[in-house]
């Protein structure tokens, strides 16, 4: 009996509801003490003056650092191009100048509000078009020392800070020859990922080494970062990790930990908590990035895309983080999953002096579709054509090559999502009843499953449960305490509840390329697949003695190790084990997994860093909103997907992503932002002003599960949290034009926007 595609109980359910789950933020050490950050209250300026001696006298502080204490050394997950504290010059709003350790919480504060700080302002690199300019200041004028965390660089230069082209031959001449050329611009804002649990970290330096305790989706990467900021071997960082309280993306690289780690040490080894107020961690989070998008395409007279060209220019902050990585994802989205002809592709990330960008679910996907679809309902607009038929004329199918040279073998799964919208929601009924101020949207798009490796130890215990020693994390969708123990318990045949999954600590799990791209089910429920298939041959080795049958003759299920189409003849798990404990040694397995990266053409772009979208799966979503003419606002009142998910492994896991991945799309069509002044500072600096959808502002979802399994999968899974985010804003976008018969192109629609469209 297989517990896969079940409703199982989430592992970490209890202790999340009861409150008994220790989070990052609930932490805390014998004889800890707190620290907190002296952080720039400008964008761009020169340090003139900083002076920390009436602070460090202050009762209760243990270390004040500034610069001159951390070591003279630039970190960076892509680029090593930041620096612990600012030393001369400030980026941002909001980067740390100075950190102080003292005995309590008020105290420190106390102590940084006692650092005597003059900056002189400097001009603030805020526009992207600007930043661009050949006689603009850069943000960073030393950027060629620089040096790739990879060892391989990527085309950058002044405040460009990474580049991505694609120019196949074809385009210039069927731009020429076009019946129209359809252009539009397209604009995006920041989206802050407003997690529950802001950022923390306690560091504790001792017997010479870091260890630091974080709620973190990616703890190989805070190891990796601590080591690079605070010049020391990985191997001289310990991560541990806790209960999450939500990250989305935000959490993937270090934020507190380094500064915790080093205040320890200034501190004699006491350990230091350092915890983000809310203002703090919105101010610097690594938010979505903003963007501008421009779309031009070559049509016939029958809507066929000749040529096409995409220009993103999206904002990089002060600091690169990941983003180099993401500038190619351009490539892979530019022609959305329609056919088109030879397609021009320039993606540039840009630094401005700003908040780092970063990692936020659906990354760059989200604008990008956001500009593809709504210039692709811009062309059946002009056209005269039905927005959905021409979708469908024009829709991927199987062995559909990419412009990256990659073929999508089964993309065909895109015209089943196309019919079980269909089914549910009739687009000729649709169109039939609407009434004034109503629209309807509809969109598709493919995404990848992140494909990092992981790495999983299954051991079996004497009494027949098993544990999952791994350093993945939970990042609140399921994927470890519904996934992993699933595909786990179904393999051992044995209850999901007697299946636990341990906390990750870098010291004693292997490593895993964390909480992020959907990879977690797929890729550490595979190694552990693989692990606990150790483990059952093991377990049948032991077995054969005492059942006196041939190893090929037995099987691992319920509970037992029997000899197949005997079930009476029998053993239970615990009881084996116990044996090997005894003979051969405790039974455990160990498993890693990467997915290759699929066949590409290397020669198709420039900059390259994402070469190809492994494990693809296929969306689409339809929404109906309706207008109110005097207020400007837009309620959304029926949300569609179908979803390709490979296999479920759980229903209300998937569900749940799903529902979570639409809400978040619905708060950056039409709520979120984080608006940047002239000055490069936030307009939006608290979560009253931030605009979060509230549950009013949400219908529930209607779900289609498209399953196709994927053989190289565990159980056939694929990935499932990332791909409902990406088409929201594209929709719901499309279903307002609609409403209202005037094209809206930035995200969020603003109801100051609605209204002067309206009113245009």
């Amino acid at each position: 009996m297989t517990v896969i595609g079940e409703r199982v109980p989430r592992s970490d359910g209890r202790s999340k509801v009861s409150g008994e789950a220790v989070y990052g933020v609930d932490y805390s050490e014998p004889g800890m003490i707190w620290g907190a950050l002296l952080r720039s209250p400008v964008s761009s300026g020169r340090i003139t003056r900083l002076d920390t001696a009436a602070a460090s006298a202050m009762p209760g502080v243990h270390a004040v650092l500034t610069a001159a204490d951390a070591p003279d050394t630039y970190a960076g997950w892509v680029l090593r191009d930041q620096r612990l504290f600012a030393a001369d010059v400030v980026h941002y709003e909001g980067q740390p100048v100075a950190a102080v350790a003292a005995d309590t919480l008020a105290q420190a504060r106390a102590a940084v509000a006692a650092i005597e700080l003059e900056i002189e302002p400097l001009p603030a690199v805020v526009d992207l078009a600007e930043a661009m300019a050949p006689d603009a200041p850069l943000v960073h004028p030393g950027w060629e020392a620089f040096v790739p965390t990879a060892g391989e660089d990527f085309p950058r230069r002044g405040n460009i800070a990474a580049e991505s082209i694609s120019d196949p031959p074809g385009v210039d001449e069927a731009f020429a020859e076009a019946h129209r050329v359809i252009e539009d611009e397209f604009v995006a804002q920041r989206q802050y990922q407003a997690y529950i649990e802001p950022k923390s970290a306690v560091g504790i330096f001792r017997d010479g080494r870091y260890t630091v305790h974080t709620a973190h989706q990616f703890p190989y990467n805070v190891r990796d970062r601590v080591s690079q900021f605070l010049d020391v071997r990985p191997s001289a960082v310990r991560v541990v990790g806790h209960t999450i309280g939500g990250g989305f993306g935000a959490k993937l690289d270090a934020g507190l930990e380094p500064y915790a780690a080093l205040l320890s040490r200034a501190a004699g080894g006491l350990a230091v908590k350092l915890v983000n107020t809310r203002t703090e961690d919105l101010l610097t989070c690594p938010s979505r990035e903003n963007a501008i998008t421009r779309l031009r395409s070559a049509v016939d007279e029958d809507g066929n895309v000749l040529a096409r060209e995409l220009e993103v220019i999206a904002d990089n902050g002060a600091y690169s983080g990941e983003m180099p990585w993401l500038a190619s994802i351009a490539l892979h989205c530019a022609r959305g999953v329609y056919r088109a002809g030879p397609t021009r592709v320039i993606a540039r990330l840009v630094y401005t002096n700003t908040a780092p960008t970063g990692a936020f679910r659906g990354v760059n996907g989200t604008y990008l579709y956001h500009a593809v679809e709504r210039h692709t309902d811009h062309i059946a607009s002009e056209l005269g054509l039905d927005r959905r038929e021409y979708r469908l004329r024009h829709l991927f199918t199987d062995g559909e090559e990419l412009l990256n040279g990659q073929v999508l073998h089964d993309a065909g799964i895109l015209r089943k999502g196309f019919e079980a919208i269909e089914t549910a929601a009739p687009w000729a009924e649709l169109q039939a009843g609407r009434r004034p101020y109503r629209g309807i949207g509809i969109g598709a798009a493919w995404w990848l499953t992140n494909p990092m490796p992981g790495t999983a130890v299954v051991k079996l215990h004497e009494d027949g449960t098993a544990a999952v020693i791994t350093a993945a994390t939970d990042n609140g969708s399921g994927a470890v305490s519904m996934g992993v123990t699933q595909i786990v318990a179904d393999r051992l045949g044995i209850p999901p509840s007697d299946v636990y999954v341990t906390m990750p600590d870098t010291d004693v799990a292997g490593f895993d390329a964390g909480s992020q791209g959907s990879r977690t089910t797929r890729i550490v429920g595979k190694a552990s697949q693989i692990a606990a298939d150790e483990v059952i041959e093991k377990l049948k080795n032991v077995a054969a003695g005492l059942l006196e049958a041939a190893v090929d003759d037995l099987e691992v299920a319920d509970g037992t190790v029997r000899v197949k189409g005997a079930p009476g003849n029998a053993l239970p798990i615990a009881q084996v084990a116990v044996t090997a404990t005894n003979t051969v040694g405790p039974i455990q397995g160990t498993g890693s997994f990467v997915t290759p990266f699929p066949d590409f053409n290397p020669g198709c772009a420039t900059g390259l860093m994402l070469p190809s979208f492994p494990t693809p799966t296929y969306h689409v979503h339809l929404a109906e909103v309706e207008v109110d003419p005097v207020t400007g606002t837009v309620r959304v009142l029926r949300y569609l997907v179908a979803q390709e998910v490979g296999r479920i492994i759980s229903p209300d896991g998937t569900y749940g992503q799903v529902m979570g991945g639409v809400t978040q799309g619905i708060g950056y069509a039409l709520h979120e932002s984080l608006r940047i002044g002239d000055d490069g500072r936030y307009r939006e600096r608290t979560l009253e002003s931030y605009r979060l959808p509230l549950a009013v502002d949400v219908p529930r979802v209607e779900f289609f599960a498209l399953e196709h399994p994927d053989p190289d999968g565990p159980a056939g899974a694929k990935g499932v949290g990332e791909g409902p985010v990406l088409l929201p804003a594209a929709v719901i976008a499309n279903a307002v034009s609609d409403a209202i018969g005037k094209p809206l192109n930035s995200i969020p629609i603003t109801p100051e926007e609605v209204l002067a469209a309206i009113q245009s």
